[in-house]
Order: structure tokens, then C-alpha cells, then sequence
């Protein structure tokens, strides 16, 4: 494609991409590599890779808080976005503007020649090189699946955190938590910090971080936490397994971010910013005001108003695990309405099965796309799972959303969940009722 015929916007590039290369995920790195060579953007920031099940988003946020409360330049990877593309690329905090992102996706097709990359992998060689035009100190890369032949694994972590191994991507991972875990394992390096927040890894994990000579730090075993009502307290062991010095960080406020889980995630963090201190150094006083700070959107987000509102990704039965725990510990509600939309390569029944006894009314959207579940596929999944609630379906979550809205009761809360695209989708519909 000639100069002149390139897009000039990140919808134009967008719109290309998936044109252009209809499948979304293929794995693998020859591609990523040849490309990102040809590119030959190069940045003396430090990288932190993110992997894991669950959790990412959520860590990737605390480590960015942390580090801009610091005082650092931070560039921030994640993935996927909510409302828009630009949400995937944050230099300093802030969404990258439109013709900084596009040019970063002209430079990679100059760079591509005639080497073909998919969606993910494109966006993830433009989003390095548009940090590679900053001078930035930090660069945090989440995964977007897997780990091992995941794009982001072309960039060497200076540290790498995982943080939970679950069933989730069978298809592209394997069928057993061993076979996940060694995946998830891949973002290691060795002779650098790795960092496990899964209390309870696979075997296939470690064998992996202790064949390749990684300085592998496990929660529970060489960190962990404490605490009570008002605030927690961390510690870690000088050196994995359990050895050295104990090293401890007392009076702590909760992260901003609501669930019991966030501080296994924030614990995670801290012993990756304890491993990189000496080329990073970060104060307690960061470490306190980022994760007072932190925020990300979809993740058992509360909105304000009445009835209560809950958003959350959660998509895969870990997930919803911790998703049913959360809405326990909120208090007492009359009736929780669910809006629920999946798509038909997840673990429906597993999700159905930890969420059922904390929803009163189902109200159930089809997503689009060959993956998405309809709507009536889902309520005879939730009926053969032996649910008699009510059960409601919609053609979209916007529109079952609206139906929550319209039924509940002041005094009720509303909890929309089973996909970013679920999530997504009733966020729009809230920005465009509110603007």
C-alpha cells in the first residue's frame, strides 16, 4: 500500500487490520519478531510483563499509579478496550491522542513488508513504538492471551509478574492447569525477578522459572499479606524459596480498587517494585498514594446512585468466583438483577454455577460475533443448570441493561457481567444517557 493510501485515524488503521486479516488470534513469534526487527524502535525504559488468568488489568493499573505517584514516565499496554481503542495505549497516565497512535500504526506497516500480523499483534508493535518516541522509565506490557508465544513476549521483562493460573483459552493453552501454567510461564526470563500472585502455582510453573535460572518469588511461600478492617500490612522473605531477611511494610490502606482479591494483586506489585528497587527505587509514601488512587474501569466497579450498579469483566469461573464473594461482602439488597451476555468459548456452566445463588432476576444478552452466545442459548443453559428464577432475554446487554433499570427497585442492585463486550456495551449506554 502506497503513502498516500494509508489511513490517517486509528478507526481507519482499525478498520483495515480487521479487513485485512480476519483472524484475531494466531500465536506464535517469527511474525512479531521480524516486524519489530525491520521496525527497529528501541527504548532504555524498564519493562514489566503482566500475565496470568485474572488479574492483569488490575495489576497493570496499580503498578502504573505507583509508579507516576513516584514520579516516573510510565507507558501502559493493556488490553482489550471498553469504549475505545486509544484506552490500550497510556503514556503518563493518559490515553495516547489519535495521530500519535496512527502514525505508530503507519510505522509498523512500513515495517511490515509483505510479513502478515494479526489485530492484536499489529496494535501491539504500534503501541512499543509509540513509547519508544517518549522517554519514558517504565513500560508496562500486559498479555493479551497466554504468554509464551503471546506478542508481548517479543520485549524482554526486566520483571515479569503472573498473576493466577485458572482454566481459561483452552482451546489455544491446553486443557489442564499445567499445561495453562507453563504457558503463563513463558513471560520469564532468566537471571531477572519473576513474580507468582497464585498462592497455589502449578508444578509446570516452577520447573519452568527454575530450568531457565529465574529469580522466582511465589505468594504465600516468599510474600504475602495481612490485616485487618482499617489496614493491611506486606511482607516478603530477602530471597525465594523462604530465605533471608524478613522484610516487612506495615500501614497500608486498602487499594481503591474494590474485592478481597485486590491484595493479593497489590502484593504482587509491591514485590516487583521491592525486586527493581535499586534500578527504580519507589517510596512507601508512592506505593500508599497509588493505590489509594488507582482506578479500572470493569473491574467490580460501583457506580454511584440508586439502584447499585456493579460492572465486572469477569468471564471465566475463577473470575466469578471472586465476582460472587464481592457482591456478598456488599451488604443486604432486596433483589439482584443480572445482566448477563456471554460468549460460547468460555465455561458458561461454571460461571452459572458460582453465580446462581447470588441472583434473583436474570436478564440475558446475545453479544455479536461468532462467538457470541444468543440469549436464548444462555437461558437453556441456565434452565439444564436447574435455575427457576426469573429469566429474561434481550438483543443486546444495553437493552437488557435498560430492562434492569426500568424493574428494579430502588433498594436492588444490578450487577452486569460474563465479557468485556457485556461490559462495554452498557457502559456506552450509560456515557450516552448521561451525555
Amino acid at each position: 500500500m502506497n503513502a498516500s493510501a494509508l489511513p490517517s485515524t486509528v478507526d481507519g488503521w482499525l478498520a483495515l487490520i480487521e479487513q485485512r486479516h480476519g483472524q484475531q488470534i494466531e500465536l506464535g513469534l517469527e511474525r512479531v519478531r521480524t516486524v519489530r526487527d525491520a521496525l527497529g524502535a528501541a527504548s532504555e525504559a524498564l519493562v514489566i510483563t503482566v500475565g496470568g488468568t485474572n488479574g492483569k488489568g488490575s495489576t497493570c493499573a496499580m503498578l502504573e499509579a505507583i509508579l507516576l505517584a513516584a514520579g516516573y514516565r510510565v507507558g501502559c499496554y493493556t488490553s482489550p478496550h471498553l469504549l475505545r481503542y486509544h484506552e490500550r495505549v497510556r503514556i503518563d497516565g493518559r490515553e495516547i491522542d489519535d495521530a500519535a497512535l496512527a502514525d505508530a500504526f503507519a510505522a509498523v506497516e512500513r515495517a511490515r513488508g509483505d510479513t502478515p500480523l494479526t489485530y492484536f499483534e499489529h496494535g501491539t508493535l504500534a503501541a512499543w513504538s509509540a513509547f519508544c518516541r517518549e522517554s519514558l522509565d517504565v513500560v508496562i506490557l500486559e498479555v493479551g492471551l497466554g504468554g509464551r508465544l503471546d506478542a508481548v513476549n517479543i520485549f524482554d521483562a526486566d520483571c515479569a509478574i503472573v498473576t493466577s493460573i485458572a482454566m481459561d483459552h483452552m482451546d489455544y493453552l491446553g486443557d489442564t492447569r499445567e499445561q495453562i501454567g507453563f504457558e503463563k510461564a513463558g513471560i520469564f526470563r532468566g537471571g531477572r525477578p519473576a513474580v507468582c500472585g497464585d498462592p497455589q502455582p502449578p508444578a509446570s510453573l516452577l520447573a519452568h522459572a527454575e530450568a531457565i535460572g529465574a529469580r522466582l518469588w511465589v505468594s504465600g511461600r516468599d510474600f504475602g499479606f495481612g490485616g485487618d478492617r482499617q489496614q493491611w500490612g506486606y511482607w516478603r522473605y530477602a530471597a525465594p524459596p523462604a530465605q533471608g531477611e524478613l522484610v516487612r511494610r506495615g500501614g497500608l490502606a486498602y487499594p481503591a480498587l474494590r474485592g478481597a482479591n485486590q491484595l493479593l494483586n497489590a502484593s504482587a506489585v509491591i514485590t516487583a517494585l521491592e525486586l527493581l528497587r535499586e534500578r527504580l527505587p519507589v517510596s512507601m509514601q508512592a506505593i500508599r498514594q497509588g493505590l489509594m488512587l488507582v482506578e479500572v474501569p470493569g473491574r467490580f466497579q460501583v457506580l454511584p446512585g440508586r439502584p447499585a450498579v456493579v460492572l465486572d469483566v469477569a468471564h471465566n469461573p475463577q473470575a466469578a468466583g471472586v465476582l460472587a464473594e464481592n457482591l456478598g461482602n456488599m451488604g443486604f439488597y432486596p433483589d439482584t438483577w443480572a445482566v448477563l451476555g456471554m460468549l460460547g468459548d468460555k465455561d458458561v456452566d461454571g460461571v452459572i454455577a458460582l453465580m446462581r445463588e447470588r441472583v434473583d432476576h436474570w436478564l440475558l444478552a446475545s453479544l455479536p460475533g461468532p462467538r457470541g452466545l444468543k440469549a436464548e442459548e444462555l437461558a437453556v443453559r441456565l434452565r439444564a443448570a436447574g435455575v427457576e428464577a426469573d429469566i429474561r432475554c434481550f438483543d443486546s446487554p444495553a437493552d437488557a441493561f435498560a430492562a434492569a433499570r426500568k424493574s428494579a427497585a430502588e433498594g436492588d442492585r444490578i450487577v452486569a457481567f460474563g465479557s468485556f463486550l457485556t461490559v462495554a456495551d452498557v457502559l456506552a449506554a450509560i456515557h450516552a444517557e448521561r451525555h
